[in-house]
């Protein structure tokens, strides 16, 4: 979808009138055109659904800097269409409560394990599971224990490497 737009008098972008959900999922290669093509389709097609994979504010797409996340993206759509969209990522109960019925597992039996607080933790500490902060990705010790963070595993570990032999 790299068309471009032609902002002149008259012009209407056309969209495919039988979508019938919009998926924002993070995108490196958004654009304004996209926005609009999504923002169109939810706001004017009937029943439309947005749907987002998760509202992650920042991502870490190189090892030197933080990455505007999908949050990002779906901030965007959010603003111009007005619409809450139905998150199925973390921490939406949706997978869990779906592999819970399917395999007839306890929560108080399910560990999730993750590398950030805003999400894998707050997925655990919400669905009535136990969680662990692993410190090799997102969160780091001192985001962890700073006075500012709300947000409390039941456990933390350096590295996923503790469970090894465990």
């Amino acid at each position: 979808m790299d068309k471009q737009i032609e902002l002149k008098s008259g012009f209407a972008l056309p969209h495919d009138e039988n979508v019938g959900a919009v998926i924002c999922g993070f995108d490196y290669g958004i654009n304004y055109y996209k926005i609009q093509y999504a923002q169109l389709c939810i706001n004017e097609n009937p029943g439309c659904l947005f749907i987002a994979t998760n509202l992650d504010a920042l991502t870490h797409l190189t090892d030197a800097q933080e990455w505007a996340g999908n949050g990002a993206m779906v901030g965007a759509l959010k603003g111009c269409t007005g619409k809450e969209p139905i998150v199925v990522g973390k921490p939406s109960p949706l997978l869990i409560d779906y592999l819970v019925g399917k395999f007839g597992l306890k929560k108080e039996r399910i560990l999730m394990v993750g590398d950030r607080l805003d999400t894998d933790i707050v997925f655990g500490n919400e669905n009535g599971l136990k969680s662990c902060l692993t410190l090799t990705g997102v969160t780091s010790e001192s985001k962890l224990l700073g006075p500012d963070n709300q947000i409390i595993p039941d456990v933390y570990v350096d590295s996923i490497n503790a469970f090894r032999g465990a």
